[in-house]
């Protein structure tokens, strides 16, 4: 699906959705004579604005209108519900909440009800246009594809999987039996592809046999361009490299690697820091000033040391760096050792600090001194980012990043003892991908997930 065509799907519909709550909201009102003009109107205004702001934040959170979702319909049709169900939810929650003067509970009932009967109808809408342009699309599009092997397979798989089904016409190849049996038609003769395409009125031509591999593609490429179809060449790098890769360009020299990293870019290393700074300001300013105190006589009632643990952590590129943290151990306890379930060096006072992740708060000061970020992958101790990189081949890839004090593993249950190659596997396996998908939005939304958490909770915090 065209990239405009997904963010004009996503603005439209977010916007209809907001529209048509609005609506049911305003009908509701009249139908049920709230005065505007009454005192006690600042109540409705007031659920007014939670009944908008419940949508934002869980449609935001729910990725309702997220790229994976508004691409296809179904995704996008349970992603909604789901949803709904957490904001119908929450309003009649809010309805039942003690106030001086109640909310009408017809009104939030009809509301609630009515969205979604609105929702279902933005849905049908939704769909009415995917299939118009499905059709559209789809009358307009005739492809054939050069070369039967499985580069090609694997192509019709993905044109077919897009959000409007492209009408691939067949094959053509020299080696007819070259992948067995297809459930489309293979043209026995290359030189004859042009032939074949203007027969059957073809518009776009992929080959997937590279012009390096035979000269004839060299001529057809030329031929396409008078005869007005579009020639794209499908490259095969899985002889070189077995994974997905990305392709930039150096004005006109073509810069090929094996991932993306936003944080490459100056702009968003900048947008990342001064988002660095003013979190961790504010919570050293405002958190941390009198949380030290606080935390630190307990510390100190339960056990003698320092109020501060401070350890030598693997930090970007792999340079070591002194992570901070409140003590939750005894004096003279071995810490290199990994803390375990039910450890008997916590103190009373560290188990709830772990509990809550307090204990990570000095890291912000790590983070002001521009050591760590607020979220990227946890720093480990350096004997164990040497045995760890022996047993997981890309774990060394998570160290392009600054470590964070929070990640994308963690919010996704990866965090606490490592017992198992499994455990360090998935841990690289969500840093790489955030190395890989970064942007500001993730990072809030990694950190509203950490509060959630610490709140709700977690049963490997330890």
């Amino acid at each position: 699906m065209n990239r405009s065509f997904k963010r004009f799907l996503q603005l439209f519909f977010l916007l209809l959705d907001i529209i048509v709550l609005n609506l049911i909201y305003f009908l509701a009102q009249s139908i049920f004579e709230e005065d505007p003009e009454s005192q006690y109107f600042m109540r409705y205004a007031q659920y007014w604005l939670a009944m908008n702001g419940f949508w934002f934040l869980l449609a935001w959170f729910g990725k309702v209108y997220a790229t994976e979702n508004i691409s296809y319909f179904e995704n996008f049709l349970k992603a909604t519900f789901r949803v709904y169900a957490l904001w119908a939810g929450l309003n009649l929650l809010y309805m039942f909440l003690p106030r001086l003067v109640q909310l009408s509970r017809p009104l939030v009932f009809f509301t609630v009800f009515a969205f979604l009967f609105g929702l279902i109808i933005n849905r049908f809408i939704y769909f009415s246009i995917k299939e118009w342009v499905k059709r559209s699309v789809h009358l307009q599009r005739k492809i054939l594809i050069l070369g039967n092997n499985q580069v090609a397979k694997k192509l019709t798989a993905y044109l077919e999987r897009q959000g409007f089904g492209a009408n691939i016409v067949g094959y053509v190849d020299d080696k007819v039996s070259a992948t067995g049996t297809t459930k489309l038609p293979v043209f026995n003769n290359l030189d004859e592809a042009l032939t074949i395409s203007n027969q059957l009125q073809v518009n776009e031509i992929y080959s997937t046999i590279m012009p390096e591999n035979n000269h004839k593609v060299y001529n057809m490429m030329k031929q396409a361009d008078k005869d007005l179809i579009r020639f794209k060449i499908v490259p095969d790098f899985s002889y070189f490299i077995d994974r997905p890769i990305h392709i930039d360009y150096l004005n006109d020299l073509p810069i090929l690697t094996v991932r993306r990293e936003p944080l490459e870019e100056e702009i968003n290393r900048f947008n990342k820091r001064a988002f660095d700074i003013a979190v961790s300001l504010f919570v050293v300013i405002f958190i941390l000033s009198w949380l030290f105190p606080l935390i630190g006589i307990l510390i100190k009632l339960e056990s003698k040391g320092p109020i501060i643990f401070s350890q030598l952590r693997s930090g970007k590129d792999n340079k070591p760096f002194k992570c901070y943290k409140f003590r939750s151990m005894g004096e003279n306890n071995d810490p290199s050792k990994q803390a375990t379930k039910n450890d008997m060096r916590v103190t009373r006072i560290g188990r709830i600090l772990r509990k809550t992740s307090l204990d990570e708060f000095p890291q912000f000061v790590n983070v002001l001194k521009g050591e760590m970020s607020i979220v990227g992958p946890r720093p480990h101790m350096l004997k164990h980012t040497v045995d760890f990189s022996n047993q997981a081949d890309d774990y060394m890839i998570r160290q392009f990043l600054k470590p964070g004090i929070t990640g994308w593993a963690q919010v996704n249950g990866f965090r606490g003892e490592i017992t198992e190659l499994y455990h360090i596997k998935k841990r690289v396996e969500y840093d790489l991908w955030y190395l890989e998908n970064w942007s500001l939005w993730l990072d809030i939304r990694i950190m509203f997930l950490t509060v959630y958490n610490a709140i709700r909770g977690e049963e490997n915090a330890y």
